[in-house]
């Protein structure tokens, strides 16, 4: 793959979408920070010079990024964030609130385009994040930016948002003056400030968060989620100079065949899970897809002579991909119930029920799921999913795991006895 970039190697992370699915990364980071710690690196440079992240993963993203100084105290806010989470905190859940924007959405799925001519209903999205622009003062002090990259904690932090005016798929960076803008097909990268208003557009799910308005180019464009059109999600880091990402998903990979029977049905869709459907292909689709490419194409820089590779721009990437081993729609069935009433009531009216066997319907839910039991259920996941690829995850960034030190010292052979012989056994 190309280097475009002329700095020098380093670690990269990308943290991908997925609403509420987001808590799962911050498993992830806390167990990278445990295993950080006690591998005796705990005091060490922030492991991630390179963020990039997409729609909900945008906002760790730079959450984590405004921590670049202190990697520990930065993922430990975020985790007591993500544990703590109310849906209210991300969007307005009361039934005023559902009647202005959830029930206007219902209204027009129920009588469509006369009702909208006669009492010219404009809904702008099924739900209302102005919550959440508070969360993000408090969360992502973004003016902390340029002070760590002036500092070198920190090398560049993308987040990528689509524009619903032009089409294209854009990532935003901010970094070190030596990092070029890159064009690809559809997709580009701009060097500009970050803002929150960059997070709420990278962050807005489509037709359930309203769009938001950024500056691009001498125009004004308005971007949703970007995970929509994103071909590629692995590229800005390596745009960015990466050539060692680790990928927290949102999703399982590949789904077992053998549970394919559990989620089958010969009822007719409801609006929830075809809804749940088209989010996943968002959310989930596209990064499968883009990691097998990478893999592709460093099976075929191996095959490439060394002298060749030496000259060329051409570079392996070596990924560390952490995804769920467990279907996010089944945990997120066990916590519809905990959903306001106003947000269940409306959810109910597509299909949603909360029922725990509903996985399905659930599907639509997990996005939405802000509410810590759920939550804090995806953190323990992403913790333990990462603590059973230790091996894998100290191999990848070159940490000495001290229990193999502490195995190898403990079955060290003994040094062998010298043995006398008895006289008397030689007669």
């Amino acid at each position: 793959m190309p280097n475009e970039s002329p700095l020098p190697s380093t670690v990269g992370l990308l943290l991908t979408g997925g609403g509420a699915r987001a808590a799962y990364q911050v498993g992830v980071l806390e167990a990278i920070a445990d295993l950080r710690k006690a591998c005796g690196q705990g005091e060490g440079p922030n492991p991630f010079p390179i963020i990039t992240g997409t729609s909900a993963g945008a906002i760790n993203a730079s959450a984590l990024a405004c921590g670049a100084d202190d990697f520990d105290g930065a993922v430990r806010q975020i985790a007591h964030t993500w544990r703590n989470f109310q849906a209210q905190d991300v969007y307005r859940a009361d039934h005023i609130s559902m009647l202005r924007s959830g029930a206007t959405w219902i209204t027009l799925l129920s009588f469509g385009w006369l009702v909208a001519k006669w009492r010219r209903l404009k809904p702008r999205s099924l739900l209302d994040n102005a919550p959440l622009k508070e969360l993000l003062d408090k969360l992502v002090p973004l003016e902390r930016l340029p002070f760590l990259i002036r500092k070198g904690a920190l090398r560049a932090l993308a987040v990528t948002a689509s524009s619903y005016s032009s089409g294209d798929h854009v990532t935003f960076f901010q970094g070190d003056r030596r990092i070029m803008p890159w064009t690809r097909m559809q997709r580009f990268a701009v060097r500009d400030r970050i803002t929150h208003a960059h997070l709420l557009a990278s962050s807005a799910i489509p037709f359930v968060f309203p769009a938001t308005d950024l500056h691009i180019n001498g125009n004004t464009e308005y971007f949703g989620d970007g995970s929509m059109r994103q071909s590629a999600p692995v590229a800005a880091a390596i745009h960015l100079g990466a050539d060692k990402i680790v990928v927290v998903g949102a999703g399982r990979m590949h789904e077992p065949k053998s549970e394919a029977h559990l989620h089958t049905t010969s009822t007719y869709p409801s609006i929830a899970q075809i809804a749940g459907h088209a989010l996943s292909n968002i959310f989930l689709d596209a990064l499968a897809v883009d990691v097998e490419r990478v893999q592709r194409i460093n099976q075929t820089i191996k095959l490439v002579p060394e002298h060749a590779r030496l000259s060329s721009a051409l570079r392996p990437i070596e990924l560390l991909v952490i995804a769920p081993s467990q279907r996010l729609d089944a945990v997120a069935a066990r916590h519809v119930g905990d959903l306001p009433h106003a947000v269940r009531t409306m959810l109910g009216a597509v299909g949603v029920s909360s029922a725990k066997a509903d996985v399905k319907g659930a599907a639509l839910a997990s996005y939405l799921l802000f509410e810590s039991n759920y939550t804090t259920e995806l953190m323990r996941l992403g913790y333990a999913d990462t603590q059973a690829m230790r091996a894998q995850v100290l191999a990848f960034f070159g940490w000495t795991d001290p229990l193999a030190v502490s195995n190898a010292q403990d079955h060290v052979p003994e040094p062998p006895v010298e043995r006398r012989m008895d006289p008397l056994r030689l007669r």
